[in-house]
């Protein structure tokens, strides 16, 4: 990078961490303050930390390379959003508030019994431990590609710097980052997306950037052919989205910490339902981006994979086989840009004969590079030259990294950075919460405020340091953004038919609910491993499972002599 690009950098992240410690210095009310600071929260800066905690680094990384590689069809895994928003502001805020809860789960204890809650609890920190250490990777990637540095020592050095102010600062100094963190990051992306159409060839505007997407099947926005193993349908979306989004805003304690610290009950629905209309054009609006990434590397040259470190291994290696296949890859990227500046001076002439006969070239160009891209990408995986198992997530980075102004390039990777920062730090601020409320302090005697700050911060300590190690494996996962979803799919059910069984099976008594969420989940983990149905659905069967176990308390038992 350039030394603007490092001055950028730097600036934007130490402000960061000194604007956490002040906003989260003060204390006096305990865990009250540290875990729910104090529930002083105005709508807004809920509905930014709502934001904020699902839009981590992994969404700013992984989702326009997402859409590079398989097109916009992702944004159907939030259709389910708005609808949930209506069920929680219904349901759970107003039990939540009322019971004037630290955790999620503390409800549990009251409603069940003690080893339900802990059973949930466990649940949560399970899953919110695991999917928290692969966000700390996502930015780690970003170091690490842009110095050179070992992708482990760069996984501590993300994972300790934005453990100081959480550590420090608990619930306040969260919120009130998350709050800056976030206006920062549209606006950065907003002008990422500008610069990827200014950055096209002259002549090409973005009504032929958006033209060549949709024919490269990019702009996949809606797929309405039901299947069980497609991950990303309308189907999947609405109805596994639905419970997806529904167990992880209301019963996931990262968001559930967010919105309980608003001012009042309508603060907290307020940015919770404002949360529900402005995610799904946010994310349609940055998988966009990926698309016309796609497209501006129809026009410019693109590198054979875009793991630059773990290319450079393999032609290091393999210096003749790989020789060989950029020769050809450079004499198929001739072709194929020539092909879709044809399509755009053709369509402004409409010679639609031309045009469809310059489209199908196109297409039969593109199907040959991407060939070669997995060939590259196989030998790279055998090899064992990148622990992952593709370029998903360095298509935009590598993109940031090589076609954008000095600066720009700077802010950018500050912004990828921050918004790992927002969503993590208000992961160990949760995991902070339930571990202290629901395991440590339950059922034993009072800690003085004192006390419960200074265990609060030896727990934000342990689960940061736990988050670091478990990033160190989450190379191997893949695409991230999927990799999470994924993980959070194999829990989230389970809370899911917990919570809903509270809520709406009165008779439903502990011993049952426990047994049935052990047998729900234990399913649920089968079916994933025999790969039965794609990874949404696994929310709906978990939670389905331990509602319908549950009923069995409504089954009349005979009378004697029956």
């Amino acid at each position: 990078m350039s030394t603007p690009d490092w001055i950028v950098l730097l600036v934007a992240l130490t402000s960061m961490i000194t604007y956490g410690l002040h906003k989260g210095r003060d204390h006096a009310s305990g865990a009250q303050s540290y875990i729910l600071a104090d529930k002083q929260m105005p709508w807004y800066v809920v509905l930014l930390g709502i934001m904020a905690t699902q839009a981590s680094a992994i969404t700013f990384l992984s989702a326009p390379g997402q859409a590079f590689t398989d097109g916009m069809r992702f944004v159907q895994y939030y259709f389910g959003l708005p609808l949930a928003m209506v069920v929680i502001c219904i349901t759970f805020i107003p039990i939540f508030r009322r019971l004037n809860v630290y955790t999620a789960y503390q409800y549990l204890e009251e409603r069940f019994d003690r080893k339900t809650r802990l059973l949930t609890s466990f649940l949560f920190l399970l899953s919110r431990g695991l999917s928290t250490g692969i966000s700390i990777y996502a930015p780690a990637i970003i170091l690490s590609s842009m110095l050179g540095w070992n992708i482990y020592i760069t996984n501590i050095l993300m994972g300790g710097l934005l453990i100081i102010y959480t550590y420090a600062g608990g619930a306040k100094a969260v919120a009130h980052t998350q709050k800056l963190q976030f206006i920062i990051i549209l606006s950065s992306m907003a002008l990422a997306g500008y610069l990827v159409v200014h950055r096209m060839p002259a002549g090409v505007g973005l009504g032929d950037a958006l033209y060549l997407a949709g024919k490269s099947g990019k702009l996949n926005v809606i797929t309405t052919q039901f299947d069980w193993k497609d991950k990303y349908n309308i189907w999947s979306g609405l109805i596994g989205g639905f419970f997806l989004a529904l167990s992880y805003f209301g019963t996931d304690q990262s968001q559930v910490g967010r919105y309980i610290t608003g001012k009042d009950t309508r603060e907290s629905k307020l940015g919770l339902l404002l949360n529900g209309l402005i995610k799904i054009p946010m994310q349609f609006m940055i998988l966009l981006i990926g698309a016309l990434v796609f497209v501006f590397y129809s026009f410019t040259a693109a590198p054979l994979n875009f793991n630059t470190a773990a290319y450079n291994s393999l032609r290091q290696h393999e210096p003749e086989k790989v020789a060989v296949l950029e020769y050809e890859y450079s004499l198929k990227q001739q072709q194929y840009q020539q092909h879709a500046l044809a399509i755009s001076k053709l369509r402004k002439e409409d010679p639609e004969q031309k045009l469809n006969a310059e489209l199908l070239l196109f297409k039969q160009s593109q199907h040959e590079i991407q060939m070669l891209r997995d060939s590259i990408a196989h030998s790279i995986a055998v090899r064992h030259y990148s622990p992952d198992k593709n370029d998903t997530n360095y298509i935009f980075l590598y993109f940031v990294k090589n076609s954008l102004p000095k600066g720009i390039v700077g802010l950018l990777f500050a912004i990828i950075i921050l918004a790992s920062w927002g969503s993590i730090s208000a992961a160990l601020n949760s995991l902070t919460a339930s571990s202290l409320m629901d395991v440590q302090m339950t059922g034993r005697k009072k800690l003085s405020p004192k006390e419960q700050i200074k265990f609060g911060r030896l727990h934000t300590l342990a689960w940061g340091v736990f988050c670091i190690c478990v990033a160190m494996f989450a190379a191997k996962l893949g695409s991230l953004i999927e990799a999470v979803n994924i993980l959070g799919s194999l829990f989230y059910g389970t809370i899911l038919g917990i919570f809903l069984t509270a809520f709406y099976l009165q008779k439903a008594k502990g011993n049952l609910v426990f047994t049935a969420s052990i047998i729900a989940e234990a399913l649920v983990v089968l079916i994933y491993w025999l790969d039965i149905v794609s990874f949404l659905w696994l929310n709906v069967i978990g939670a389905l499972a331990v509602v319908a176990i549950s009923s069995l308390a409504y089954i009349k038992k005979p009378e004697n002599g029956m």
